[in-house]
Formats: structure tokens, C-alpha cells, sequence
């Protein structure tokens, strides 16, 4: 283990019915790294955030989150199987339609117990930062898509956990404003310093929201390649029409090509 690994996951199987759909998935993410599994859909993506949030236990395997001040061999806690550690959030924002955003956004304060009132000041405290201002008291059906992501990820954020798990959240926007979410999240991210586990079957996203990609093949599905992206960030949009893009696109295109045949 790295001194800056600060989630884990090691030698994760899981299983269906008589469907293997996990074979022995090993990862690490890095303190303030964005990882992003990509890969088709269907292949058991989704899955392996299920197990890693405790929403499913594995059949075998562990999942392990560093602790905030913790050193040497006490420095990780096993949850495997245990829901509350890592904050999830889905492709769809599940904003609940009879509430005004800022008490969407409180809604894992109140859960915690912090009283309404208290729970509505802090959240409100980051509706700038997160590009919500002035949205506090409309409802979610007032809002446009990209809006209601932002909205979400804020509520994501409040659930007071370092690391995220984000499935797929800008493939229900059109082009124009899954590029400028993109860039919005990158620098948000850096500014709260989180770490992010990110699912796309999107190769130019990955690409671009990166800091390095696992590429998850096969059924049962394993990680076959391992790819680091080695460009500053926050990234803008014009790094995918750089040919520093373009030759990572070639290598991951090729490989995702040598994989499909070796698993058909």
C-alpha cells in the first residue's frame, strides 16, 4: 500500500446466481485523483460500485478507505459490506420533485440529524461555489439539466465523505452541456480536493476527466489495462482536439480492440 492510496479495493469477486460477474478485481485510487473505469455497458460496472459503497457484498474480497490521521498498519478500515463511507452518486439526480433544491441538497445533513434550519445554512453556504445561486427555493422541474446535476453532485458532496463514486452522471445531457459541466466538475473537484472513483463507457471523457483509467472487459469482468494521462488539470475542452489526445484515444481504442476479441 502507497502512503497516498486511500481506497482499495483488493481481489473483489462476486457472483449472481450461477453468473460470475466480478473475477478478482483489484484497484487502488490516489488522494485527490480522479480513476475512471471504462468499458461497455453491461460489463459489471455498476457492480463494483455496489460492492465498494456496501450496497452488495462480495463474495469474496475487500474494500478498504484510509482513515483521516491513521498510520502504518491501522491506517485502513475495512468496509467491506458497510454502507455510510463513500458518497454515490447516480446517472440520474433523484431530486426529489415536492422539495426546493436547497432542501434536496440538505437532505443527508437532516438524515445525520442536523436540525432543518442548520442543515438549509450549510448547505447554502456552497450554492455559489457550486453554481446554484439564486436556485435555492425553485424546484427541481425549474431547473435545466445540467443544473439539476450540480445540484446533485452538491448533495453528494454534504454527505461529508472524501471519496465519490460517480456512475455515468453527464450521459443524460445533450453535447454543449456535458462539455461545460466537464469542466465545471474538474475544477470544483480541485477546489474541495476530493477523491473520485468515475464510471464511463465514454472514452473522450475519460480521457479528459482522468487522471488515470482502468479498462474493465469480459464476462466475467476483469481490468485489463491499466492507462495514465499525464496532462495538468483542470483540463478545458481544448485538450481533445490536441493530438497529445488523439494518440490516447488510438492506444485505448486498441486495446479496448484486443480485449473484445480475446473475450469473444
Amino acid at each position: 500500500m502507497e502512503k497516498n492510496e486511500i481506497l482499495i479495493g483488493e481481489h473483489i469477486f462476486k457472483t449472481y446466481g450461477e453468473k460470475t460477474i466480478l473475477n478478482d478485481i483489484s484497484f487502488s485510487l490516489k488522494e485527490g485523483e480522479l480513476l475512471s473505469l471504462l468499458g461497455v455497458s453491461g460489463v459489471g460496472k455498476t457492480t463494483l460500485f455496489n460492492v465498494l459503497s456496501g450496497l452488495s457484498k462480495p463474495d469474496s474480497g475487500e474494500v478498504l478507505l484510509r482513515k483521516d490521521d491513521a498510520a502504518g498498519d491501522d491506517a485502513y478500515l475495512k468496509i467491506t459490506g458497510k454502507t455510510g463511507y463513500l458518497s454515490y452518486m447516480l446517472q440520474k439526480d433523484l431530486l426529489l420533485p415536492h422539495k426546493h433544491v436547497i432542501d434536496n441538497v440538505a437532505l443527508p445533513l437532516v438524515l445525520k440529524g442536523v436540525r432543518k434550519k442548520e442543515a438549509r445554512q450549510k448547505a447554502a453556504e456552497h450554492f455559489k461555489q457550486f453554481g446554484l445561486e439564486g436556485c435555492e427555493y425553485k424546484y427541481p422541474s425549474e431547473l435545466s439539466g445540467g443544473m439539476r446535476q450540480r445540484a446533485a453532485f452538491l448533495r453528494t458532496y454534504l454527505c461529508g465523505n472524501r471519496v465519490v463514486l460517480l456512475d455515468e452522471p453527464f450521459s443524460a445531457l445533450d453535447t454543449i452541456t456535458k462539455a461545460a459541466m466537464q469542466e465545471w466538475f474538474l475544477q470544483v473537484m480541485s477546489e474541495l480536493n476530493l477523491s473520485a472513483v468515475f464510471i464511463t463507457h465514454d472514452i473522450d471523457e475519460a480521457i479528459l476527466l482522468s487522471d488515470r483509467i482502468y479498462m474493465m472487459m469480459g464476462s466475467p469482468a476483469k481490468l485489463t489495462k491499466e492507462m495514465t494521462i499525464d496532462k495538468k488539470k483542470p483540463r478545458s475542452q481544448a485538450f481533445t482536439l490536441t493530438d497529445e489526445f488523439l494518440e490516447y484515444k488510438k492506444e485505448i481504442r486498441s486495446q479496448l480492440f484486443i480485449d473484445q476479441i480475446a473475450f469473444s
